[in-house]
């Protein structure tokens, strides 16, 4: 039971550290960057708020499933495991395209 509790706790973490970068990303005045050591600018951008609202629904939604991983391992610990890894690796090349297709939505 030890190990549930303990693998509940990190994917309840994961998921609020991602829903925090959502929440951020719907509150900043400048557009958010998606990859590591770039930035975009803002006259890249043609509407900044709809751009960083879709962002942040983009990363709360992605730490949402890692919120919900938590929740089905409390039903069963094979599947909220499962769940985890799915959302972690596949969730991962779906936050890719979706921040692609953001980008190029918004691109001014």
């Amino acid at each position: 039971m030890g190990e549930n509790i303990l693998f509940i706790i990190i994917a309840w973490f994961c998921g609020a550290i991602f829903i925090g970068i959502g929440i951020y990303s719907i509150c900043k005045k400048t557009p958010i960057h998606f990859w590591a050591g770039t930035s975009v600018k803002s006259d890249e951008i043609k509407d900044i708020r709809a751009y960083n609202k879709a962002n942040g629904i983009m990363w709360i939604s992605y730490g949402s499933t890692f919120v919900l991983a938590g929740v089905f391992s409390l039903l069963n610990m094979a599947i909220g495991t499962m769940f985890f890894i799915i959302a972690g690796i596949a969730g991962t090349f779906v936050l890719i395209l979706v921040y692609n297709h953001i980008y190029n939505k918004y691109k001014a």
